[in-house]
């Protein structure tokens, strides 16, 4: 992919490629079954995409992620918080 398009990215999200990609490989490595690593990614998909995540909210998710225990995408995660609003 060319630079130009990473630039687009940032410029329209506000955020940089390097936490993009730092966040896809937290989630891809993540224990969804660690409570501790799944608030972290919860925190960190919130702090992205620039949502204030109540304390219930966040406890809401990352219960529902641990229950599943298997892996999610950032935009399920950001969907749960969007509901949450």
């Amino acid at each position: 992919m060319s630079e130009s398009f990473f630039d687009k990215i940032e410029s329209k999200t506000g955020v940089s490629m390097n936490e993009i990609f730092a966040l896809a490989n937290a989630i891809q490595h993540a224990d969804f079954t660690d409570e501790n690593e799944v608030r972290k990614i919860v925190k960190k998909v919130g702090k992205l995409a620039k949502r204030d995540v109540s304390k219930q909210l966040e406890d809401d998710i990352v219960n529902s992620i641990i229950k599943k225990g298997h892996s999610l995408d950032v935009s399920q995660i950001q969907s749960m918080i969007n509901r949450g609003k």
